[in-house]
C-alpha cells in the first residue's frame, strides 16, 4: 500500500514538473462567423477549417502558427491578411504573417481574428488551449482512484464473514438493496433517456451527452458503494467477534472508503472527460450538463432511499419496540431487514449520489464562472480541477494514515485522517495556485478555497455538539415527562442549531467574495468538497457500523461483541449527523455559486440582466421558490407516513398470523417487507423529483429570468433553513434515545425510553428523508437554470 501510495505521489510530482516543457499540439474545427460588407461578400456566415500549432523554442518562447484550409484562403479571403492575436493573460498583437512568437508561458486562451484587405472578417474567434497539460490528467487520476477502490473492494471479500447464520443475514440485507437498486434505476433510466432527448432538441447534442455522462456516473457511484457497503456490514461483525474493536473499525472504515473513493474518482473522471472536451469559453457551458445528470440521480436517489429506509424503520421501531416489547434488531421482528437494507439504500447509496452532485456542482460552478472571465481564463477554469485532484490524493494519503493512529479512540482516528487528507489539500492547492496565478493573486484564491474547507469543518463541529453534546441530554431529561415534551425540546434544539452553521456559511461568503468575488465563492465550495474521497468514507462508515450491529444482534454473538458494533454504531450516528451538516454547508455554497453562473450565463445574452429586489417578477420567484422546500418535505414526510402504515400493517399480521413467531420458533417473512418498502419508495419519489426538475423550468419559461433568479435565491434561503433544522432535529432525537439505552433514566424499557422512542421516530424522515433532500432541490434547481440559461 505505502508503495502505491508512493508512485501516485511522484506522478503527481512528475506531471507538475513536466508542465512548462511540454510540446503539443492541439487542432481544432472551429465555425467562424464572418460578416462581410464589401468586396462581393453577401455577409452571410461562413466556415473554414483551421488549427493552430504550439511550440516551445530552444530560448524558452513560445511560437503560435495558423494553417487555413488553402481552397477557403483562395476562394473566400482577400490577401494580404492582418492576424490579430489576443492572449488571455491580456496581451495583444498584430501581425502580416501566421506565425506569432511569444515569449509567456502557462495557461490562457489565444484568440485569432483575421483581416482580409477589404476588412470583409470582423473578429472570428478560435480558443487554443495552452499550458497546465496536467489537468488532462485528471481523468487518469480518477482511473487510479477507481483502482484502490476496487483492491479496497477485493480486500473486504476476502474477509471472513463468521457463521452460516451472519451469512445467511447479510445475504438477505445484500440481496434486498440490490433488488431496490435494479428497480429503481429500471425507473431513473426512463427518466434519463426523456431528458437526454429533450436536451438534444432544445438545448444541444453536447450538453446531452454531458447530462447522460453526469447520470451514470452518479449511478455508478451508488452501486459501488452499495455493494461496498453491504459486503462490508457482516465483515466488520466478525472482526469485532474474532479480533475486537480495532480491527473492526478499521474494516467498517475500509468499507466506507470505497464509497468515498468511488465518489471522488468518478467525479474527476467524469468532469476531466468533459472539461478535456468542453474546456474552452466559449463551450464551457456543456459541462454544465454533467451537473445537471448528478444532481437529477441524486434528488430521485435521496428521496427513494430516504422513504425506503424510513418505512422501514419507523415501522420496526413502533411495532417491535412499543407494542412487542422486543429489543432492537430481534431477529423475530419481520422489519429488521428491511430496516437494514434502508441504512444502506439511505445513507449509503443516497448520501453518495448527495456527495456526489455536491462535488461535481461545486467544480463545474466554479468552472463556469471562471470562462467568464476577460482576461486569465484558462488559468480560472482549470485551478477547480487542480484543487480537486490533489484533493483526491490528499484522501487517498488520509486514508493509508489510518495505521499511524492506531489505538486510539475510534472518534480521533475517523478526525484525525480527514484533517490529514485536509492538511495535504491545503498545502498543494497553495503551491498550485502560486504556479497557476501571481503571487497576489494566487494567494487570495488560496484563502477563498481554505476559508470554504474551514466553514465545512466548523459546520461538522456545530453538527456534532448538537447531536451528541448536552442537548442530546437535554431532550432525553424532557422525556421524563412524556413524548410530547421530547418533541418540543427536540424541535427547540433543531431551530437552535441553525444559527452558528448559517453564520458561518454568511462569514465564508463574505471572506471569499472579498478575496476573489464570485469565483472565490465557488472555489471556496470546492475547498470544502476537495477531500470528498475521506469525509465520504467517515459518512458510509456509519450504515456499515449500523448493520454490524444489527447482525450481531440477529446472529446472537453476545454481549461483548454487541458493545463493540454499539460503540461504532454510536459513533456512527454522529459521523452521519456531521456528514448531513456538512453537506448542507456544501450544497449552500454550490448553490450559490450555481446560482452565479447563471446570472452571468443570462448576462452574456442579455447584457443589463439584473435580479432587482423591486422587481415584481422577482418578488414572485421568490415566494415562489420560498415555499419548494415546504411543499418538498411535506410531500415526502407523507409519503414515508404512507410506507410506514404499510410496513406497520405487515408486521402486525405477520406477528398475528404466523404461528411461533414470538417464541422463536418461526421465522418471519422478511422478503415481503422489503418489497413493500421498495414499491413505495419507487412510487413516491416520483412526485418530488420531477417537482425539482420541472419548477425551474416553468417558472424560467413563463415568467421570465428574473422570476427564476429569484425563485433559485427564495428556495436556496428556506432550503438551507429547513434541511439543517431537520437534519439536527433528527440527529439529536436519536443519540438522545441512545443515551437512555445506555441506562440513563431508567435505561431500555422505562417511561423516559418510550417517550424518546417517539421522538426518534418522528426524527426518523426528518434526518434521513426530508432534511437531506432540501440540499439536493436547491442545487438541482440551479443547475437546471444553469442549463436552461440559452433559451430564456
Amino acid at each position: 500500500m505505502k508503495s502505491f501510495f508512493l508512485c501516485i505521489v511522484t506522478m503527481f510530482k512528475e506531471i507538475i514538473i513536466v508542465k512548462n516543457n511540454s510540446i503539443f499540439l492541439v487542432s481544432i474545427g472551429v465555425m467562424l462567423f464572418l460578416g462581410g460588407c464589401s468586396g462581393g461578400q453577401d455577409g452571410s456566415p461562413m466556415e473554414f477549417k483551421s488549427s493552430i500549432e504550439k511550440m516551445k523554442l530552444p530560448d524558452g518562447s513560445f511560437q503560435f502558427s495558423v494553417e487555413i484550409d488553402p481552397e477557403t484562403l483562395r476562394e473566400n479571403l482577400k490577401e494580404p491578411l492582418d492576424y490579430i492575436w489576443e492572449f488571455g493573460d491580456g496581451h495583444e498583437s498584430q501581425s502580416p504573417g501566421p506565425v506569432h512568437g511569444y515569449e509567456k508561458s502557462g495557461g490562457y486562451t489565444v484568440t485569432l481574428s483575421i483581416r482580409d484587405r477589404e476588412q470583409n472578417f470582423s473578429d472570428p474567434m478560435l480558443y487554443v488551449i495552452s499550458g497546465y497539460s496536467i489537468v488532462d490528467y485528471a481523468p487518469l487520476l480518477g482511473l487510479v482512484g477507481l483502482i484502490l477502490a476496487w483492491i479496497l473492494y477485493l480486500f473486504i471479500r476476502r474477509l471472513p464473514s463468521g457463521t452460516d447464520l451472519m451469512k445467511e443475514l447479510a445475504g438477505a440485507i445484500h440481496n434486498g438493496a440490490m433488488v431496490f437498486l435494479r428497480r429503481q434505476y429500471h425507473y431513473l433510466i426512463r427518466f434519463i433517456l426523456v431528458v437526454f432527448v429533450l436536451l438534444i432538441l432544445f438545448i444541444d447534442w453536447r450538453t446531452g451527452l454531458a447530462f447522460l455522462g453526469g447520470a451514470l456516473c452518479s449511478m455508478a457511484a451508488g452501486f459501488m458503494g452499495m455493494e461496498a457497503a453491504t459486503r462490508a456490514n457482516v465483515k466488520t461483525a466478525e472482526a469485532a467477534r474474532s479480533k475486537g474493536l480495532e480491527k473492526a473499525l478499521f474494516v467498517a472504515f475500509t468499507g466506507g472508503e470505497v464509497m468515498g473513493l468511488a465518489v471522488a474518482s468518478l467525479g474527476l473522471l467524469g468532469v476531466g472527460i468533459v472539461f478535456f472536451f468542453f474546456g474552452s469559453p466559449q463551450m464551457a457551458q456543456h459541462i454544465s450538463g454533467f451537473a445537471m445528470g448528478a444532481s437529477s440521480i441524486a434528488l430521485f436517489a435521496r428521496v427513494g432511499g430516504g422513504i425506503y429506509t424510513k418505512s422501514a424503520d419507523v415501522g420496526a421501531d413502533l411495532v417491535g419496540k412499543l407494542e412487542a416489547g422486543i429489543p432492537e434488531d430481534d431477529p423475530r421482528n419481520p422489519g429488521v431487514i428491511a430496516d437494514n437494507v434502508g441504512d444502506n439504500v439511505g445513507d449509503v447509496a443516497g448520501m453518495g449520489a448527495d456527495i456526489f452532485e455536491s462535488y461535481v456542482g461545486s467544480i463545474v460552478a466554479t468552472i463556469a464562472i471562471g470562462s467568464s472571465f476577460a482576461t486569465g481564463v484558462f488559468q480560472h477554469m482549470v485551478y477547480p480541477l487542480l484543487v480537486a485532484m490533489i484533493g483526491l490524493v490528499g484522501s487517498m494519503l488520509g486514508f493509508g494514515s489510518i495505521k499511524l493512529f492506531s489505538g486510539k479512540n475510534p472518534a480521533a482516528v475517523l478526525r484525525l485522517t480527514t484533517y490529514v487528507a485536509a492538511a495535504i489539500m491545503a498545502l498543494g492547492s497553495l503551491i498550485a495556485a502560486l504556479i497557476v496565478f501571481d503571487f497576489v493573486e494566487g494567494l487570495r484564491i488560496w484563502l477563498a478555497m481554505l476559508f470554504g474547507c474551514i466553514c465545512g469543518i466548523l459546520i461538522g463541529l456545530v453538527t456534532e455538539y448538537y447531536t451528541s453534546g448536552k442537548p442530546i441530554q437535554t431532550i432525553a431529561k424532557s422525556s421524563e415527562t412524556g413524548s410530547a415534551t421530547n418533541i418540543i425540546t427536540g424541535l427547540a434544539v433543531g431551530m437552535e442549531s441553525v444559527a452558528i452553521p448559517v453564520l458561518t456559511i454568511c462569514l465564508a461568503i463574505f471572506l471569499s467574495y472579498r478575496l476573489g468575488g464570485l469565483y472565490g465563492i465557488g472555489i471556496a465550495a470546492v475547498g470544502m468538497l476537495a477531500t470528498t474521497g475521506i469525509t465520504m468514507s467517515v459518512d458510509a462508515y456509519g450504515p456499515v457500523a449500523d448493520n454490524a450491529g444489527g447482525i450481531a444482534e440477529m446472529a446472537g454473538l453476545g454481549s461483548d461483541v454487541r458493545g463493540i458494533t454499539d460503540r461504532l454504531d454510536s459513533l456512527g450516528n454522529t459521523t452521519a449527523a456531521i456528514g448531513k451538516g456538512f453537506a448542507i454547508g456544501s450544497a449552500a455554497l454550490t448553490a450559490l455559486a450555481l446560482f452565479s453562473a447563471y446570472t452571468q450565463a443570462v448576462t452574456l445574452k442579455i447584457p443589463d440582466f439584473s435580479i432587482d429586489i423591486m422587481h415584481p417578477g422577482v418578488v414572485i420567484g421568490l415566494l415562489i421558490g420560498g415555499i419548494l422546500p415546504f411543499f418538498l418535505a411535506s410531500k415526502t414526510m407523507t409519503s414515508v407516513g404512507k410506507a410506514a402504515f404499510e410496513m406497520i400493517r405487515e408486521i402486525r399480521r405477520q406477528f398475528k398470523e404466523i404461528p411461533g413467531l414470538m417464541e422463536g420458533t418461526a421465522k418471519p417473512d422478511s422478503a415481503r417487507c422489503v418489497d413493500i418498502s421498495t414499491q413505495a419508495a419507487i412510487r413516491e419519489m416520483i412526485v418530488p423529483g420531477i417537482t425539482a426538475v420541472a419548477a425551474p423550468v416553468l417558472v424560467g419559461l413563463i415568467l421570465g429570468p428574473e422570476a427564476l433568479g429569484g425563485t433559485l435565491a427564495g428556495a436556496t434561503v428556506t432550503g438551507v433553513l429547513l434541511a439543517l433544522m431537520m437534519a439536527n432535529s433528527g440527529g439529536a432525537w436519536d443519540n438522545a434515545k441512545k443515551w437512555i439505552e445506555q441506562g440513563n433514566l431508567g435505561g431500555k424499557g422505562s417511561e423516559a425510553h418510550h417517550a424518546a422512542v417517539v421522538g426518534d421516530t418522528v426524527g426518523d424522515p426528518f434526518k434521513d428523508t426530508s432534511g437531506p433532500s432540501m440540499n439536493i432541490l436547491i442545487k438541482l434547481m440551479s443547475v437546471v437554470a444553469l442549463v436552461l440559461a440559452p433559451l430564456l
